[in-house]
């Protein structure tokens, strides 16, 4: 019986996944295509823009391959594409393709002295009012001026009207569509700092305050859209359309089924990023949030509150590497259980200073409580407890900025693998929290917005009820003890802020 393909391409920072998903959602095919970063200058982070093509393309290609050996479908059933990637990086290049400069990827810190300048004039309140973000070297914007300003061929070519700016999706879909197509989403626009996410527009004031208004900026669209044809190099026998394009981010957002306001997504990895759906409402932040779109397909707009944490698992890994108090981190499950309780230690991870809703990147780690009857398994333990902590101040700022209550926590990433954890965060937000148990989640996010432009999938609605193997933890008995446990956390926290 024959079937409707969705193909995939997540294009991140370290590496390109291709997959391909079945009209249920599941995946068929998959492969992944390493992709290395280069580090010119202590705090610059470039890559090859020509390099991210070819690994986008040697990922599908060992995709395909991996399709063929499973003997699963005929190629020609592929209907679709979606693209999610990472959202900040991005390209500047010429009317015929060609790059102007390596990639500036969102690691890249270059412009912290342009962002400190730009921060003792009037833009700064003008910025977040406008975008939803903050001036910040995270995103695209600062990088963009840094490059107008150091670069005399970079200055001439935006001035001159020949300079091609875009995010990695942009970017992608020129290459695919030999210059034919010249798009972006949504998503991906509203992480540049030069779009206006209240009236969905490029922003001419701030593009015109940075001094880059004649740079040549792409058709914005909703994450669900018709972009263009592709037959990716010839590795495909027909066109295909390519009918998604969203951040990873987000896709992960959609994936992770946030398609209503109430309903979060926290990525929990090395750190961690949390997305909550506010519905058709742009909710202005005074609590450390940032606010941006969550997704968009044709006619509806669906906005979010992000918060990012800056250390989550890298605690963990400390611990391990650094401390040496266990040998593998699945370990750390059964330390954490071996103690009855906290025993009153903190471990506040500011390793890097502290994210959301804090913003107090001069700050230190500390272990803070520590008795003679405590033990590794308590300092394991205060780790572990710090990730649920640290997420619930997040969700709880952004419930007071937007008055809407958290419905449910989808979660993603390699600590969802541990159990204590998962029901630890359970007990402190007092809601479910849901493992839909795939990594890929941001491809299947691009793929399901995708399946949704291309007519195999019905509606949301329908999208909400595939079944993925979903993995539920529920409030437990022990909820109370958690809540006198977190207002220590706060104790903690606050000698430190």
């Amino acid at each position: 019986m024959s079937d409707n393909y969705i193909l995939a391409i997540d294009q991140g920072t370290s590496g390109t996944k291709s997959v391909i998903f079945n009209s249920q959602g599941e995946i068929v095919a998959k492969a992944s295509e390493p992709l290395k970063s280069s580090f010119p200058l202590p705090g610059y982070v470039e890559q090859d823009p020509l390099e991210i093509y070819q690994n986008v393309l040697g990922s599908l290609k060992a995709c395909l391959k991996d399709f063929a050996a499973r003997a699963c479908g005929n190629i020609k059933d592929i209907a679709c594409c979606g693209i999610s990637n990472q959202r900040e990086t991005f390209v500047l290049w010429d009317s015929s393709g060609n790059p102007l400069s390596n990639a500036i990827v969102w690691q890249c810190k270059r412009s912290v002295e342009i962002c400190n300048r730009l921060k003792d004039t009037d833009l700064e309140n003008q910025v977040t009012e406008r975008t939803g973000l903050i001036i910040d070297p995270y995103f695209s914007g600062t990088k963009l001026i840094w490059l107008y300003e150091n670069d005399a061929m970079i200055k001439a070519a935006v001035d001159d009207g020949r300079a091609y700016f875009g995010t990695i999706d942009a970017w992608l879909l020129f290459k695919l569509t030999k210059g034919e197509c010249y798009f972006t989403d949504h998503t991906n626009a509203s992480r540049t700092l030069l779009f206006n996410i209240n009236d969905l527009q490029w922003d001419k004031y701030l593009l015109e305050r940075f001094g880059v208004q004649n740079i040549n900026l792409p058709q914005v669209q909703s994450s669900s859209y018709k972009y263009g044809q592709t037959d990716f190099e010839g590795l495909l026998p027909d066109k295909i359309s390519v009918s998604a394009m969203v951040g990873d981010s987000h896709a992960a957002a959609f994936g992770e089924g946030c398609f209503w306001p109430g309903m979060a997504k926290a990525t929990m990895g090395t750190g961690s990023s949390i997305l909550l759906n506010t519905g058709s409402e742009r909710i202005q932040s005074n609590r450390g949030m940032v606010a941006t779109i969550c997704w968009s397909i044709p006619d509806r707009v669906d906005y979010a509150l992000e918060g990012i944490i800056v250390t989550c698992g890298a605690t963990i890994n400390w611990l391990r590497d650094r401390l040496g108090l266990f040998a593998e981190s699945r370990q750390t499950e059964q330390m954490a259980v071996s103690v009855e309780d906290n025993h009153g230690v903190y471990l506040v991870p500011a390793f890097s200073g502290l994210g959301a809703p804090h913003w107090k990147m001069d700050a230190r780690a500390a272990i803070l409580g520590l008795t003679f009857g405590c033990d590794k398994n308590h300092v394991v333990r205060a780790a572990l407890e710090s990730i649920p902590y640290q997420i619930k101040d997040v969700i709880a700022a952004m419930e007071t900025d937007s008055k809407i209550k958290l419905k449910e926590l989808r979660v993603d990433g390699g600590i969802t693998a541990n159990t204590f954890i998962m029901q630890f965060l359970a007990d402190l937000l007092h809601t479910n929290v849901v493992n839909i148990g795939l990594e890929e989640v941001s491809a299947l996010g691009a793929a399901y917005l995708a399946g949704l432009q291309g007519g195999i999938f019905k509606d949301i609605e329908q999208l909400a009820k595939l079944n993925l193997g979903k993995k539920q933890f529920s409030p437990g008995t022990d909820s109370e003890s958690v809540f006198a446990f977190y207002e220590g956390w706060k104790k903690a926290v606050q000698t430190l802020v």
